[in-house]
């Protein structure tokens, strides 16, 4: 389940619930259209999102946010591979993934380590994992 953080006309946030919370519907024509882009990409993970978003953050996590839009569906690169693009480092990299407020939207799910998933959500435990692993074979599909 996820909730969604709106505010003046663009989306600012996106957060994965717990089982149990209590959702409360969309509450203006913006967050309809966020929820209706969400469901359309849950439905075809081709679905390209078109929603202003208001990002808030450090020049390099901006930097490796929009690195991020530009991988492909149904394609990965490593925390390595961005991070030389970028001339970062794949730490670096790794903070502004975890970081990134608007999961999905902005997919830091598509970095992986050279050795396996990596994290996400600044998280290695199996729920994250889950949902990660969820993700990319949602668009593999």
């Amino acid at each position: 389940m996820l909730g969604i953080h709106c505010e003046a006309g663009a989306l600012t946030g996106i957060g994965f619930l717990a089982s149990g919370c209590i959702v409360s519907p969309p509450r203006d024509a913006f967050a309809k259209e966020v929820c209706a882009q969400l469901t359309a990409y849950f439905d075809d993970a081709n679905f390209q999102f078109d929603l202003p978003l208001n990002l808030s953050g450090t020049e390099h996590q901006l930097k490796v946010w929009r690195a991020l839009r530009d991988i492909p569906c149904g394609q990965v690169q490593t925390y390595g591979e961005l991070a030389a693009a970028l001339h970062s480092s794949p730490r670096a990299v790794g903070q502004a993934c975890g970081n990134n407020p608007l999961p999905i939207v902005i997919p830091c799910h598509r970095v992986v380590s050279k050795a396996g998933m990596g994290g996400f959500m600044h998280r290695v435990d199996s729920g994250a994992l889950n949902i990660k692993h969820w993700l990319l074979s949602h668009e593999r599909h």
